[in-house]
């Protein structure tokens, strides 16, 4: 594949995200205009309906930036998953770092009270991300140091420890649930099954914070995934420190998906099926594999909260229900379809 095809792939790919993006912020339960929504991005003078105001600027902004940031953060987590493992069904949950940011969400569900008392209530709507994010951190740093060896990181021993971390915090949180009272267990339910709707401009901005760490680092070790591809021992002897490259993937993907989920709960697919549709569009060359996984990972969560907020509205679907069932049979038939799988 050449450069410039490439790079049109990668074009036309934001070209759809702003389309989609455009979408997302003019349709939902409330419809604005297109002439309204001209008026009121660029201040012109004229009547400006208050209520789509205060909609647009204060709910579908940032919820729409919100999607295009955590699709963005879970097909940058996937990619570098992938890359570690060399398999492209590689994902942020399969060590377990979605899982801890799952436990750490459910645990102040239902114990926060109970563990935190005031400080709870003094964090106020960070509560529940900051836990979820502090979980995805811990988890990672765990299965780490469990898959290390005389200073040397093997991936399938962190395979190996990611699997078992999925069934120890799997169990965990179906014993909370149990101890959850009807008004936890509905908080706890409404988390796990992923939504944009808790989205507000302090969230939009740390999201985007870790996007500007993910996107700068994600390109710097291009080259590096590159030569990873070729197997640990030959990476080795192309200079590359393969040991420092693990601990970054480790700690950028935990990043990535720990903020992700703290924000918007469990949302699947989006880090499995964004990066498998990048190389099939440009190849394997993590360039513009990584940029494009990006891109498609916002489009597709983009346009699946759209689809939910505008399927059975004024009502909206859960977004990890619709990922899911958008996802899954996509895939399948990629995989059916894909011969080198």
């Amino acid at each position: 594949m050449s450069q410039s095809y490439r790079r049109w792939v990668l074009t036309i790919s934001f070209l759809i995200l702003i389309g989609v993006s455009m979408l997302g912020v003019v349709h939902g339960a409330v419809d604005i205009s297109w002439a309204e929504l001209w008026s009121i991005l660029f201040r012109k003078a004229g009547h400006l309906d208050a209520m789509h105001h205060a909609v647009m600027w204060h709910v579908r902004l940032p919820r729409v930036l919100l999607a295009i940031l955590t699709g963005a953060a879970l097909a940058g987590a996937g990619v570098l998953m992938q890359a570690l493992f060399r398999n492209p069904l590689a994902d942020p949950a399969l060590i377990g770092v979605s899982a801890g940011a799952a436990l750490g969400a459910v645990g102040m569900i239902v114990l926060g009270a109970t563990l935190l008392g005031g400080a709870a209530s003094w964090l106020g709507q960070w509560t529940l991300p900051l836990a979820a994010f502090v979980g995805a951190v811990l988890a990672s740093i765990l299965i780490f140091g469990l898959a290390r060896r005389e200073g040397v990181v093997n991936a399938t021993t962190m395979l190996l420890c990611g699997i078992a971390i999925n069934a120890l915090v799997s169990a965990m949180i179906g014993l909370m649930t149990y101890m959850a009272t009807d008004d936890q267990l509905r908080n706890l339910t409404f988390w796990s099954l992923g939504s944009l709707t808790g989205a507000v401009w302090p969230a939009v901005f740390v999201m985007m914070t870790v996007m500007v760490v993910l996107v700068a680092a994600g390109m710097f070790l291009s080259s590096l995934l590159n030569a990873l591809l070729l197997g640990e021992s030959q990476a080795f002897h192309l200079g590359v420190p393969v040991e420092l490259l693990k601990r970054a993937i480790v700690g950028l993907t935990a990043a990535a998906a720990g903020s992700a989920v703290a924000f918007t709960g469990m949302i699947g697919f989006i880090g499995l099926v964004a990066p498998h549709l990048a190389r099939l569009l440009v190849g394997p060359d993590h360039r513009y594999v990584f940029p494009l996984s990006g891109i498609l990972g916002a489009i597709l969560l983009v346009s699946g909260d759209l689809l939910a907020r505008i399927m059975i509205r004024p009502s909206e679907l859960p977004l990890g229900i619709l990922t899911a069932l958008l996802g899954a049979p996509f895939f399948l038939w990629l995989l059916r379809n894909n011969k080198s799988l």
